[in-house]
């Protein structure tokens, strides 16, 4: 039994999104305020609190539920359809619950089986917050409103007084009139949006009590510094350990043969420590006998102790870390990231051994194990380094399967859901990645997409596209999940340069989360599948790559090939670049993609732009560059001119700005950058050393792409900015 994928619907920005399950981690990724803690949370709330708030429903759904609601106080005599649970469940908070179930384990969804013909698969129920009484919510909701305007009118004031709306009077009473309502759901049906209707059962109770256990670890884990005040009322790793001890290690419970000479060594210690609490107070209640205590019908006072097996552990200095043999420090003095660390790992052990019943504690009254376990695990990434991230992610499983009735076994399923903003995480899992794709419109909401699903590995091409991405992404942390935009660059030198051109020129972008990606334009459009499918906006910056056609004598007979040039227009030349061949903009002539127009190289169904060279006017006469650094060269020819004590490309590219003629200069820096050996990056940190990037222009092509950026992000912060206070 497993979790196959939930639908929430109506909480918070997850208007309506889909999420699979995989079999063992599923790992929500995406950009800050994308919702992925709101996924979790969602989970949270509907398998495990119940507990819900009015800021739980999608913010915009309440502009239609109090236009339904008014119509209960302006409408005179009420249709039966005006009350009906259907007007308000398009609006109301959701979870889909939908679990692959074999026939074999009939015993724990019988409850579920919406019919007979049943022969396992897919079993789906809907969770919805739904008003208890739908009758009596109507009523009480018109009476306040009544009241309140009857009131204004007979005063003549304008005051707001409350409920002015439906919004208010359910923020007051939500507990009072709403609770979750469970539905069997088409089984046939999965992938239609199914409606609630009088055909659908509605089932009493939990019916997830007995099928699924929930566990969850929050990104709040209460670690911090030993000195502050806040650390005084923070959890420690020694009050966890004294309850994992206590529901599974204490020997008083249910004492086995080991036990019992535990104990006796305690009972022999107490008696030990009570004889000499006798003897060294025996004075000092002595001398009550002279105030004629106790005299005649008081107690005798005598002094026991009570030692029990947990006062071991019931102190601050229970978890220690040793440093030497002689050397050690209480717990609040290890680093935050090994606290936390240690924390989580004692948590998923605690949470396997409490649902495979294993301790003292176990509940003998219900012996019921779950075939299910789902915990969740929110920003586990916090105070932990890269590499304690990685181990983490690997081991997490392993940890919660470390049982001898699991492991390999399929009797019992764990699955586990972690939200993070951690590449090192993400990069672990790539097929296990659940991206959540921000759409923004007059409020952002979210859909969820399985980056597995962004490559058909049917087809070998897109199998071998595919296996690059992955190992690709994996050298460079997976940053690009985590991007509110992404620029893809051609090489080292960009890649160097152009966070100043940003940080100088661009402020809405510096303040961005804007992922940069060295590609080379030979392979930025194998990434075409993946940043489509994400809808990340994005911005390539390649180059022209030039080449133009000859004739190879060296073969017999003669063959038309081609060969790399300076781009020149009318010299029937081509671009040697994939990507504006079959990216964007799919052009392969030179000509056609020097006069292309800025609005024509802006994908049509994405976000998506490309700037390449395009031409540059010196003193009058038109020079057209090859790559990024000729380009920045041409554009900053007095600044180089200045340059002196160069060596290796930047040495060639002084003397080729010096050059009298704006033409021999475009040429030789082209001969230059396409010299042997040359070092790009080697030629962008010489530039920094020798100039304040404060005084080189950006290249207009580039200029032009971080102009669209930024308004296209300065659009989207402004949208969010302005809904975040609804």
């Amino acid at each position: 039994m497993k979790i196959d994928f939930v639908k929430i619907k109506n909480f918070r920005k997850l208007q309506n999104c889909k999420i699979e399950f995989s079999d063992e981690e599923t790992i929500l990724v995406g950009a800050n305020n994308s919702g992925k803690t709101t996924a979790i949370e969602a989970l949270m709330a509907f398998l495990k609190e119940k507990k819900f708030e009015i800021q739980d429903f999608t913010i915009t759904n309440w502009n239609v539920l109090n236009k339904l609601a008014e119509v209960w106080i302006t409408k005179s005599n009420l249709a039966e359809e005006d009350k009906s649970l259907n007007l308000l469940d398009p609006y109301l908070p959701a979870l889909d619950l939908w679990i692959n179930v074999n026939i074999s384990e009939l015993r724990y969804i019988s409850h579920l089986i919406p019919t007979l013909d049943w022969t396992g698969g897919l079993l789906g129920i809907r969770l919805i917050l739904q008003p208890k009484n739908m009758e009596t919510l109507v009523e009480e909701y018109t009476i306040a409103r009544q009241r309140i305007i009857k009131l204004k009118a007979d005063s003549g004031k304008s005051i707001d007084l409350w409920p002015k709306n439906f919004w208010q009077f359910c923020e007051r009473r939500l507990d009072s009139y709403f609770e979750i309502k469970t539905y069997i759901l088409d089984p046939e049906r999965p992938n239609d949006e199914q409606i609630i209707t009088e055909n659908n059962f509605e089932l009493d109770g939990n019916p997830l009590k007995g099928l699924i256990k929930v566990d969850v670890i929050n990104a709040q884990r209460g670690f911090g510094d030993p000195k502050s005040p806040e650390y005084q009322n923070t959890p420690t790793l020694s009050s966890q350990l004294r309850s994992y001890y206590e529901k599974h290690l204490n020997p008083n419970i249910n004492p086995t043969e080991n036990d019992l000479n535990a104990l006796e060594s305690l009972n022999d210690a107490q008696k030990i420590f009570d004889s000499n609490l006798q003897t060294n107070f025996k004075k000092a209640i002595d001398e009550l006998h002279d105030l004629n205590y106790p005299g005649f019908g008081n107690p005798e006072i005598t002094l026991s102790s009570l030692i029990k097996a947990t006062d071991g552990l019931n102190h601050e200095s229970a978890v220690i870390y040793n440093i030497d043999k002689a050397l050690s420090l209480p717990e609040k003095y290890n680093g935050l990231g090994y606290q936390n660390l240690i924390s989580m790992a004692f948590k998923l052990i605690s949470y396997r051994d409490e649902w495979m019943k294993k301790g003292k504690k176990a509940d003998e009254n219900n012996d019921i194990i779950e075939p299910l376990h789902l915990v969740l695990i929110e920003e586990p990434e916090a105070h932990l380094h890269a590499q304690v991230q990685q181990v983490f992610i690997k081991e997490a499983y392993k940890i919660l399967r470390k049982h001898d009735e699991l492991g390999k076994k399929n009797e019992f399923t764990t699955q586990v859901v972690i939200s993070t903003h951690s590449s090192y995480i993400a990069h672990q899992k790539f097929e296990s990645l659940r991206y959540f794709k921000r759409n923004i419109a007059s409020i952002p909401i979210s859909e969820v997409l399985s980056i597995k699903s962004v490559f058909d590995s049917a087809k070998p091409k897109e199998k071998e596209t595919e296996k690059f991405v992955i190992r690709y992404l994996n050298t460079t942390h997976n940053d690009l999940f985590f991007a509110d935009a992404a620029i893809l660059v051609e090489g080292p030198a960009e890649r160097i340069l152009l966070p100043h051109f940003i940080k100088n020129n661009h402020v809405t972008l510096d303040k961005c989360y804007i992922t940069i990606l060295e590609i080379g334009g030979s392979h930025a459009h194998r990434l075409k599948p993946l940043i489509e499918k994400l809808g990340l906006t994005t911005l390539i910056i390649t180059d022209l790559d030039s080449k133009e056609k000859y004739s190879d004598i060296s073969k017999i007979p003669p063959k038309n090939s081609y060969k790399k040039c300076m781009p020149q227009k009318g010299a029937d030349q081509i671009t040697d670049n994939e990507t504006l061949k079959s990216w964007n903009p799919k052009i392969k002539e030179i000509d056609n993609l020097l006069e292309l127009t800025f609005e024509n190289k802006l994908l049509a169904d994405y976000p998506i732009r490309i700037a390449y060279q395009t031409e540059i006017d010196i003193s009058g006469t038109k020079v057209y560059p090859y790559t990024f650094e000729d380009a920045l060269v041409l554009e900053n020819i007095e600044t180089f001119k200045t340059i002196t004590e160069t060596t290796g490309l930047l040495k060639k590219m002084v003397k080729a700005a010096n050059e009298g003629d704006p033409n021999a200069s475009a040429q030789q820096a082209y001969l230059a950058i396409n010299g042997e050996g040359v070092k790009k990056a080697e030629f962008a940190l010489d530039v920094l050393y020798f100039e304040d990037p404060t005084s080189l222009k950006t290249p207009t092509y580039i200029r032009e792409g971080l102009n669209w950026l930024q308004s296209i992000l300065e659009i989207e912060k402004k949208i969010e900015t302005e809904t975040s206070t609804l």
